[in-house]
């Protein structure tokens, strides 16, 4: 492309980086209680919200909704009585290895894809 006139090329990338940040796509995440006898303590965050901690009964939910900008990323710190755990709930970067709906289960946390339903293993307890 070719720009003749003097600060055109500036006015473009302004409008590239407009375009960029501005939220096109909207995700909602969901985390469940699955154990089999505990109450879960999840505390979910990005680098600008944190949408703090949250005490789930067994077969309940949290789950919350943004927009997806260039970068966008979340993480849950799961804790039980005497173990805890940290996982990537969403990330821009690599949306392929993720998914929307996360089960915590006894064993640890299994994603849900929604384009195809496969249930995966996404990370175990650690002992606190």
């Amino acid at each position: 492309m070719f720009i003749s006139q003097p600060g055109a090329g500036v006015v473009l990338t302004i409008m590239v980086i407009i375009t960029m940040a501005r939220p096109t796509i909207q995700e909602k995440i969901h985390v469940t209680n699955r154990l089999s006898n505990e109450i879960l303590i999840a505390h979910c965050h990005s680098k600008d919200d944190d949408l703090g901690a949250h005490a789930i009964p067994i077969g309940e939910q949290i789950s919350w909704e943004f927009g997806v900008t260039v970068g966008t990323y979340f993480w849950c710190d799961l804790a039980i009585k005497g173990k805890r755990l940290t996982f990537d709930s969403y990330d821009w970067f690599d949306t392929s290895k993720y998914s929307q709906n996360w089960d915590v289960r006894d064993e640890g946390v299994y994603g849900i894809r929604v384009s195809d339903g496969v249930t995966f293993f996404m990370a175990a307890w650690n002992q606190i």
